[in-house]
């Protein structure tokens, strides 16, 4: 696991200060934990959990309750472990991606993305969260919510992760 001092690094902070809400983010969610000298250690995975099946979202419908499989979601969630991160959500501006406030997402390191992507992205210093478009030479990142506008570099676009899913507690 990443020292503290790396993580402020890796993640381009200015200060510890927003590296440790991260790592409590972290611990909340329960994928890091902290040894007995306060150093960050993987936390146990989801390990497998039951599928049942199906449930519509339509009309109402009968269900078998019967074990149809397990998932991991480690497996699922994550693709490769040693370039995958989480974030927490501030801001409206992919609120029509239902990406919210609030939510966490979990991203892996990349420094390319496909066209229609939702990235993270540093633009001229700045991170943010975004579609991801490219044309020719042109790069930009869309929002979505009609209420931000596309975002066009000034001097620099750098794709710093990839979006692999979005984690919402009720």
């Amino acid at each position: 696991m990443p020292t503290y001092s790396e993580m402020l690094k890796l993640f381009c902070f200015k200060s510890k200060n927003a590296v440790f809400k991260v790592v409590e983010k972290l611990t909340e969610a329960g994928l890091v934990a902290k040894d007995h000298l306060g150093r960050l250690i993987p936390a146990d995975s989801f390990g497998e959990i039951p599928m049942l099946g199906l449930v519509t979202a339509g009309l109402p419908a009968t269900v078998d309750e019967e074990l149809t499989d397990t998932i991991n979601l480690d497996d699922m969630l994550v693709g490769k472990k040693e370039l995958t991160y989480m974030l927490e959500v501030d801001g409206d501006s992919m609120i029509d991606a239902h990406i919210e406030k609030g939510d966490m997402v979990i991203v892996e390191r990349a420094n390319q993305a496909k066209n229609g992507e939702i990235v993270i992205a540093e633009v001229d210093g700045e991170f943010t969260m975004k579609y991801f478009y490219k044309n020719g030479n042109k790069v930009w990142l869309e929002p979505a919510n009609k209420n931000y506008k596309p975002i066009h570099p000034e001097h620099s676009l750098n794709v710093i992760a990839v979006l692999k899913a979005v984690i919402r507690k009720y």
